[in-house]
C-alpha cells in the first residue's frame, strides 16, 4: 500500500512537471541580477519582497484578449484581487543599447510559439511606481521571434536550448526615460481556434538613461493590439493541419522602427 501512494504521488508530481506553464523569474541587466515576482512565495513572504517586475497570479495563461489580463498578466475569473497586475517597488535601471536577459522557469517543449517584447514609456509627471496603461495606446514593439522557416524552430523551443534564457536590446536611439517592458510568451499548441492560443505576459519597470531621441508614435493598447481574428493567434501546428514550413505571421504590430 505504501508502495502504491508512493508511486501515485511521484505519477502526480511527474504529470504536473509536464502540465506545468512558466513565468519570468529573474531579470540581468548588465552584472546585476534581479528576481521575478514569485507567485508561489511572494504573496505569503512578510514583509513582501520588493521586485521590478509586477505581480502575476501564477504561472498560467490567459486566453481572452479582450480582458486587462493580457496587458500585465491577471486572473479575473479568480476575483476582483485579481484583475489585471498593480505596478511594482523598484525600478531598474539600464542603458539604450544594452541587452536585458529574461530568465524563465522551466518551459514544456510541447508549447511552441512567439516570444515578443514591447515597450511603454510612461507619461511626463508620472512614476511607474503607481501608473498603470489602462486603455491606453501606449506600447511600440521592439523585438519578436516567432517560427525560423531555415531551421523550422520555434522561438518557444530556442529558448528551451539556451537555458530558458531570452536575450532581447534596449533601442540604441531611445529617449531616456521611465519605461514599462510587456514580454510575452504565447503557446499555439491550443491555437486551433479562439479562444485557445496562450499568453504569458510579464512587465519589467526600468528607467532608461541614454544621449537617444526617439520615442516611437505607432502604439497599441493593451487590451486591444490583439483581436479574436489577429493573424497567428489561430494557428494550427498539429497533424492533419501541420502549418510546419510555411511563414508564421507573428500577431500585433511591425517592430518599431528607430
Amino acid at each position: 500500500m505504501k508502495y502504491l501512494i508512493t508511486a501515485a504521488i511521484a505519477a502526480l508530481s511527474a504529470l504536473t512537471s509536464v502540465s506545468a506553464h512558466g513565468y519570468v523569474e529573474k531579470v540581468t541587466i548588465g552584472s546585476t541580477e534581479y528576481t521575478g515576482y514569485l507567485p508561489y512565495s511572494d504573496p505569503y513572504t512578510s514583509p513582501a519582497p520588493q521586485r521590478i517586475i509586477r505581480k502575476i497570479p501564477g504561472n498560467g495563461p490567459v486566453e481572452d484578449v479582450y480582458s486587462i489580463d493580457v496587458q500585465c498578466n491577471g486572473w479575473s475569473a479568480g476575483g476582483s484581487a485579481y484583475v489585471g497586475s498593480a505596478p511594482a517597488a523598484l525600478v531598474a535601471p539600464v542603458t539604450a543599447g544594452q541587452q536585458i536577459k529574461l530568465k524563465w522557469t522551466a518551459w514544456p517543449d510541447t508549447h511552441k510559439g512567439p516570444l515578443i517584447t514591447y515597450m511603454a514609456k510612461v507619461p511626463a509627471g508620472q512614476n511607474i511606481t503607481s501608473w498603470n496603461p489602462g486603455s491606453s495606446a501606449v506600447w511600440f514593439k521592439v523585438h519578436q521571434a516567432g517560427l525560423d522557416l531555415a531551421t523550422n524552430k520555434w522561438a518557444a523551443l530556442k529558448l528551451i536550448d539556451d537555458g530558458n534564457v531570452y536575450t532581447f536590446t534596449v533601442p540604441s536611439t531611445l529617449a531616456p526615460g521611465q519605461y514599462l517592458i510587456r514580454h510575452e510568451i504565447i503557446s499555439l499548441h491550443n491555437s486551433w481556434v479562439y479562444p485557445g492560443a496562450q499568453i504569458y505576459p510579464s512587465c519589467i519597470q526600468v528607467v532608461v538613461s541614454g544621449s537617444g531621441t526617439k520615442t516611437p508614435t505607432s502604439l497599441v493598447s493593451f487590451p486591444g493590439a490583439y483581436q479574436s481574428n489577429t493573424p497567428g493567434l489561430v494557428w494550427s501546428i498539429w497533424n492533419p493541419q501541420d502549418t510546419t514550413g510555411v511563414a508564421y505571421p507573428i500577431p500585433g504590430p511591425a517592430v518599431a522602427s528607430f
